[in-house]
């Protein structure tokens, strides 16, 4: 009997329509509808045939049950620019990462979960066109800086840049998963699961850009929680703030700052909190340091200088998951290969290193297959005040 939910999360990791799907397979589009519904079960041959146009393992197909991730449950920036195909394709990655942690849950102590929620706090009062001069930017009543100071506070980070975001979520029980490659237009997305917080991060764009994307997603789990749909432009820019707050602490920042700063001093300071040049500054100027006119002509001169989507000449290695390189290596010190660990979640090798960052090598299969069920492989995380973690 095949599991109907697992054909329709196949087709859409795939990015494919019904209709495409059904022509690839040689079925009806009706009748593919009546196999994802649980209306009807494929035969044999056209189960095989659906397999191999969706280049999934048939097992996958009889597998348990994946519960479902909703658009609305997850924190898309732009939900409506997005093509139909790569919100299916990100989702279905989504559901893949949950099985994927679930897996690793059963085998490995990881951090448990220490995110403040802040999601009854109010709205912040001060109107985006309104920036606070330098000397008023410590009473900024905004929740979503009031946020991150306490974020910085509980986990004992001070005021210093951080060193490694993604150490640091892991290190303080986010699991951090990669976005596949087929969906580059999606930048990064969270959700909460059982408790749980997700975040999956592109690996397209620069290593400043996924730094901030990752710190965004983390102003949604904690600003937004598990109760609200982190949807629309207030949600969005109450992330973006926390963002460029945790990363760019305002007093770290009103520290070395200078006041009316050049293009050329951001283009210097920018690596000493490794952020993009156009969000240090835009950061200078919602604290108040530099003015309309010059924060204007920083973004004209950052454009100009190729700044807008890139880093020229950055040499910051973008930053990858701890936790999972950790895992796969203490795995295969037990023999224990990536192509095995797919083969328990009846997933391609290919599709699993998706989710991993290409942390392992995939091309090293060779039969003689080692199983995995029942392995009790210990796994401990121990935070230190800079997110780096150490693990035995």
């Amino acid at each position: 009997m095949t599991t109907a939910s697992r054909i329709a999360l196949a087709r859409k990791r795939r990015g494919l329509t019904v209709t495409r799907l059904a022509q690839l397979a040689g079925v009806t589009a009706r009748r593919l509808q009546d196999f994802e519904n649980g209306r009807a079960h494929p035969s044999p041959p056209s189960l095989t045939a659906i397999a191999t146009a969706l280049d999934f393992p048939e097992a996958f197909f009889s597998a348990d049950e994946v519960a479902d991730l909703t658009a609305e449950s997850v924190s898309f920036r732009a939900l409506s620019k997005m093509t139909a195909a790569q919100r299916d394709i990100a989702l279905s990655g989504g559901r893949l990462a949950r099985v994927l942690q679930d897996w690793i849950g059963e085998r490995f102590r990881l951090p448990e979960p220490d995110l403040p929620s802040l999601s009854s706090f109010s709205r912040c009062t001060v109107d985006a066109g309104q920036v606070p001069h330098p000397g008023e930017a410590a009473g900024v009543d905004c929740p979503a800086e009031n946020a991150a100071d306490l974020v910085r506070a509980r986990w004992g980070l001070g005021t210093a840049p951080v060193p490694h975001m993604l150490h640091l979520l892991e290190a303080h029980g986010v699991r951090v998963f990669s976005l596949s490659r087929d969906c580059p237009e999606v930048d990064a997305f969270s959700f909460w699961d059982r408790g749980i917080p997700f975040i999956l991060l592109g690996t397209e764009k620069t290593a400043e850009r996924g730094r901030f994307d990752a710190a965004h997603e983390l102003g949604h789990l904690v600003l937004h929680g598990e109760e609200q749909i982190p949807h629309g432009p207030q949600a969005e820019a109450e992330a973006h703030r926390f963002a460029a707050a945790l990363l760019m602490s305002r007093s770290d920042v009103l520290a070395h700052a200078p006041r009316n700063p050049t293009t050329n001093w951001i283009l210097q300071a920018k690596r000493r909190w490794k952020v993009a040049a156009m969000a240090l500054a835009h950061r200078l100027h919602e604290l108040g340091l530099t003015t309309e006119w010059q924060y204007r002509t920083h973004c004209v001169e950052l454009s100009r200088l190729g700044y807008r989507k890139a880093e020229p000449r950055s040499g910051l290695a973008r930053e990858t998951s701890q936790v999972l390189g950790k895992v796969f290596t203490a795995l295969r010190g037990e023999g224990i290969r990536l192509a095995d660990v797919a083969h328990d979640l009846h997933l391609r090798p290919a599709d699993l290193n998706d989710l991993v960052f290409g942390l392992v090598v995939t091309a090293q299969d060779g039969g003689g297959r080692r199983t995995v069920d029942g392995t009790r492989t210990h796994l401990s995380v121990v935070p230190d005040r800079n997110g780096l973690s150490s693990l035995s």
